[in-house]
């Protein structure tokens, strides 16, 4: 029998990348973005907004106790979400948007595996040295006491950076320096200490070991942004129509040289590991460090800059035959980028608004059928409800309940004698009021009779209603 081939593998060992230093516009425009952003997730949790007594001060607040969430003056209940899924709308337009315009901008830029692997490669460059230094690190097969080193303090620096993250995560969803001082002294909810745990885990793995897997593999968008993408998208390219033939390339022998020096430069410093000059790819990002790389190695020749830049696929042809490629704005603002502007404008007039014109007051009217009516001693009539009455003001407020209908009903409030009842400030109360038939209705007729519950707080004179039915009163003997 003859030996046959082992099937192959359908797995591929990860290389390890390691991007080269480079500066340059975009470089620099990524590093100040990575602040901002993570600028904004470590220092939010911490500022302060005073919102008055009983209340918390904290500025972005997610109370999962409570069901609320607190974003500077603005309050959200929980049976508001409609806030927060406009806002998860307008961050999906958003997201089509900048594609449409600019191919993967938000991965190269802006999205926490890409802020956060920037952040662990300038920790990993400061420690083990540029691209030359960590290459021949890595393929050094002898642990000695060097790389130990090295490897150790790259490690617990990322590692104290994944547990800042976790630990800046927590802090949105209680009290910040409150739970600062649980964790550190064993007094925090199991909950903290997992969560923590489970994103200090996913950060360090994620930003440190899997980098461009994330993006590859695990990430959806690389594969759904061709659907936002069309020939006027301007994405990184290469410019091969002036690049090739390359310096040490066989035609390079017989024909004019291209402006390509083959110097790689610009695949070594792609975070993403690729060959910007073999054409579109699923991996880049559009990280634009290709650009920075390829300009710096072309100004030191005497070349043009641009061999890489953003280009529109439309753009290539005109440029092809000598012409200049038609203006950015006209790739930016077109229809489909204009349409979904409309959209993501549209949505945010409407949560503003609606935010505006929400009510301090609210109330829910809940019948309770069971049973549907009651027949007291004196033959009265006698309907059950729930209403729940919320006080969004910052201080407790004096709300008085009074029913608009047939005049024959009266309205009783359960516990107390008065009308009116107390909410305090930020809250919700549930309060049983009863509806009564005067004596002689007839409920074997069963009608039913319109009623509508108002509320009124007796502060500002602000009303809300809710009609329902009064069942059981019927005519009258």
């Amino acid at each position: 029998m003859t030996d046959q081939a082992p099937p192959p593998s359908l797995y591929a060992a990860r290389e390890p990348i390691f991007p080269r230093r480079v500066t340059g516009p975009f470089r620099n425009l990524k590093w100040v973005i990575l602040a901002v952003t993570l600028g904004i997730y470590y220092l939010i949790p911490w500022i302060r907004w005073d919102r008055g007594p009983n209340l918390p001060d904290q500025a972005v607040l997610l109370d999962l106790a409570n069901r609320r969430f607190y974003f500077f003056w603005i309050e959200i209940w929980s049976h508001e979400f409609y806030f927060v899924a406009g806002l998860l709308i307008m961050a999906g337009l958003g997201l089509f948007l900048f594609t449409s315009a600019l191919g993967r901008v938000w991965c190269g830029y802006a999205c926490p595996q890409t802020v956060w692997t920037d952040l662990f490669i300038l920790v990993e460059r400061w420690v083990e040295g540029d691209r030359n230094a960590r290459l021949r690190l890595h393929r050094q097969q002898k642990m000695d006491a060097r790389k130990l080193r090295l490897r150790l303090t790259k490690w617990v620096l990322w590692l104290l950076i994944a547990v800042a993250t976790g630990g800046a995560w927590v802090f949105y969803f209680a009290d910040a320096p409150t739970l600062m001082v649980d964790l550190f002294t064993g007094q925090a909810h199991a909950v903290a200490y997992i969560t923590v745990a489970i994103l200090t885990a996913t950060t360090f793995v994620f930003g440190g070991f899997m980098r461009e897997q994330i993006c590859i593999y695990a990430c959806p968008w690389p594969r759904i942004q061709a659907a936002m993408m069309d020939e006027d998208t301007l994405t990184v390219a290469y410019r091969d129509w002036r690049g090739e033939p390359r310096k040490h390339s066989q035609e390079a022998k017989t024909q004019p040289m291209g402006d390509c020096i083959d110097c790689m430069a610009c695949v070594n410093v792609c975070p993403m590991g690729i060959d910007i000059r073999d054409g579109q790819q699923m991996e880049c990002i559009t990280c634009a460090l290709c650009i920075d790389a390829c300009d710096d190695v072309m100004e030191r020749i005497g070349k043009p800059r641009g061999l890489i830049d953003y280009i529109a696929l439309s753009d290539e042809s005109l440029e092809r035959d000598g012409n200049p490629p038609r203006p950015t704005w006209r790739h930016v603002f077109r229809p489909r980028t204009l349409l979904y502007t409309a959209l993501w404008g549209g949505v945010g007039v409407a949560l503003i608004v609606a935010l505006f014109i929400r009510a301090d007051i609210e109330m829910t009217v809940a019948p309770v059928r069971n049973p549907t009516f009651v027949t007291l001693s004196d033959g009265s009539i006698r309907n059950t409800y729930d209403i729940r009455l919320r006080n969004k003001n910052n201080d407790e407020r004096l709300f008085r309940i009074f029913a608009k209908g047939d005049p024959a009903l009266r309205i009783q409030l359960e516990g107390t004698p008065y009308a009116s009842v107390p909410v305090e400030a930020d809250t919700s109360h549930l309060q049983r009021v009863y509806v009564i038939a005067p004596p002689g209705s007839d409920p074997a007729d069963a009608a039913r009779t319109q009623v509508r519950f108002w509320v009124e707080d007796l502060t500002t004179g602000d009303r809300a209603y809710r009609d329902s039915s009064f069942t059981g009163k019927g005519d009258a003997q």
